[in-house]
């Protein structure tokens, strides 16, 4: 997780239990259970490979598991440092827990 107001306000959140869906064969996407606050990030990003981050516009959480060119109202969170290709599986809904690492 990085150090943004939107980080800690999802770290607030975990552990937490989602139900995923494919969106646009580049993410695994599902609604949060609150809005988090953007305040002091950047209006867009781009994202790679096994970045979470939040779409502002639709209060959602998006788990990359290919790279996407930047988007307004994407806001980084954190990233995962391994086992990204487990989310490259084809549609379909599964449920994942997120939990705080360490």
């Amino acid at each position: 997780m990085n150090d943004s107001a939107a980080a800690r306000d999802f770290a607030t959140l975990l552990p937490l239990t989602l139900t995923l869906n494919d969106h646009a064969g580049t993410e695994k996407i599902s609604d949060l259970p609150k809005k988090l606050s953007t305040e002091g990030s950047p209006s867009g990003t781009a994202a790679k490979a096994g970045d979470l981050a939040l779409y502002a516009p639709w209060g959602s959480l998006a788990i990359f598991y290919t790279d996407f060119p930047h988007s307004e109202g994407l806001v980084k969170l954190g990233e995962f440092t391994e086992g990204i290709g487990d989310f490259a599986r084809p549609s379909g809904n599964f449920k994942v827990t997120i939990t705080a690492a360490g």
